[in-house]
């Protein structure tokens, strides 16, 4: 792991020639489940820094701190303040492997120029008291900046980008932590090009399975009913999508939409009793109900056709969780989300025995194939990887100005129709990553013609052929022939 991805810095172009042309072997070490253990030992391992690190110490020194950066023309930037890093908790200073992690497969998998991505952690402290007493952490030693004097920071750095990059600079906010991210999206999302690959990354990708995965548990997305273990950034971004997609088809109200969707927290179903000691981005979903204190509980009353886990939590799909689905559904789909492995709800292996071969499964982090009963069953991966690369490259070759959520949906519809005959023979819900440049030029061209159908982008006139356009505009890391 550490001689590949030393790789990068020492050879830039054969780094990206080799992760591209063996994308499936190597995307496990450069993005989830390797990255998480990486950013555990990033003090450690730490050579030389591969980003830019903004820390409380600069402020009102932002601006000049972003042009100390060697390259002037950025097109994306990765940000993080580490407090969430996947399933991991806060990592502090030590996240800065996400932002190096993601705009890698931004180069690699959608063709974003290297030396157009920034990779940037903001260092406001961290609460994880191990860091704070390891001698090798390379971050503030204090607790974590919070209120006003946080998101004055956040503010001077957003405009700091956009005084010195302009408008169309794409920020990705990466890892936030739950009340951070919601309102900092909220904030940017009308005045800068944001994108947090939590939220909306997460649920472009899981809707894509969803919609590809009708073809095999049958019906309409309207038709199913979906409950939802984890009630944070990315159960309620993937919840919403799903909501708006469904209104969509219906031409119905999107809160009668959301009434087909249930969410369970830590405290159990999300109903409307509880709505008063609610965060706010949970309040749309509390429906009238009895209280529910359990999965189990939840899974037996509701009867879900379609269970996803979001929780970071891991083993929570028990046995007789995954039992109760097949008990209410031919064939029950079940997307264990969290990452990395360890914190994934159930595993490939235990979703199909439980399930008798029966359930349709999909997990954050890969699982090899499995044999059960003499057959071998293949499941899918809803990895944001298949999303973001192409999602940000859509953004950049339109010159869009904002992010909309019906740029999300076409994302998903671009990565849905992706996936062939073949792949749903295996009970494949996802394209193979093999062909990821390819998937990640349509998904541009999707996200670019929703671009411009809104009036969003810069880079007139439109090309005709998007997909053409698209991959005319991907790096590539070639070497030339001398013979």
């Amino acid at each position: 792991m550490m001689l590949f991805c030393g790789q990068q810095e020492r050879n830039e172009r054969l780094f990206y020639k080799l992760l591209i042309d063996n994308v499936e072997e190597l995307l496990p070490i450069v993005y989830t489940p390797v990255v998480g253990e990486a950013c555990q030992k990033y003090g450690s391992i730490f050579k030389r820094p591969q980003g830019l690190y903004i820390s409380l110490k600069e402020k009102g020194k932002i601006l000049e701190v972003l042009k100390n950066w060697p390259e002037r023309s950025i097109q994306v930037i990765v940000v993080t303040d580490g407090e969430r890093i996947l399933g991991l908790g806060d990592l502090g200073c030590q996240g800065m492997g996400i932002p190096v992690g993601k705009l890698a497969l931004y180069s690699a998998l959608g063709g974003v120029r290297p030396s157009a991505c920034l990779p940037i952690t903001i260092d406001v402290g961290t609460n994880n008291e191990k860091l704070l007493n390891d001698e090798f952490y390379i971050g503030l030693r204090q607790k974590r900046a919070t209120g006003k004097e946080y998101y004055d920071l956040l503010h001077e750095f957003m405009s700091a980008v956009k005084q010195n990059y302009g408008e169309k600079v794409l920020v990705q906010f990466e890892d936030f932590a739950n009340h951070n991210a919601f309102e900092l999206l909220a904030k940017y999302g009308t005045t800068h090009l944001v994108f947090n690959d939590d939220i909306q990354g997460t649920a472009s990708v899981v809707l894509a399975g969803v919609v590809a995965a009708l073809k095999l548990i049958g019906g309409t997305l309207p038709e199913h009913t979906f409950l939802f273990l984890g009630a944070g950034e990315a159960g309620t971004g993937i919840a919403e999508l799903i909501a708006l997609e469904m209104s969509k088809q219906t031409k119905a109200p999107i809160e009668e939409s959301r009434k087909k969707i249930w969410l369970v927290d830590s405290k159990g179903l999300i109903v409307s009793s509880r709505v008063n000691s609610l965060q706010h981005f949970k309040k749309p979903w509390a429906h009238e109900h009895e209280p529910v204190s359990t999965l189990i509980e939840a899974v037996k009353v509701i009867k879900p056709t379609v269970l996803i886990g979001s929780s970071g939590v891991g083993k929570t799909f028990t046995k007789e969780v995954v039992e109760a689905m097949t008990a209410n559904n031919k064939i029950p789909l079940i997307l264990a989300l969290s990452n990395p492995t360890s914190q994934s709800e159930c595993t490939a292996e235990e979703a199909y025995q439980w399930s008798e071969g029966r359930a349709i499964f999909a997990s954050g982090s890969p699982f090899d194939p499995v044999e059960y009963k003499g057959k071998v069953y293949y499941s899918g991966q809803a990895n944001n990887a298949y999303i973001f690369p192409g999602f940000g490259l859509g953004l950049v070759m339109s010159g869009a100005i904002r992010v909309h959520d019906d740029m999300l949906l076409a994302a998903s519809e671009a990565l849905a129709k992706q996936v062939t005959e073949e792949n749903y023979k295996k009970g494949l819900t996802y394209p193979p990553f093999s062909d990821i440049r390819k998937i990640s030029a349509n998904i541009a061209a999707n996200v670019a013609a929703k671009a411009y159908e809104l009036g969003l982008a810069t880079h007139l006139p439109r090309p005709q052929d998007l997909v053409k356009y698209a991959e005319s505009c991907m790096y590539s890391p070639l070497y030339r022939n001398y013979r």
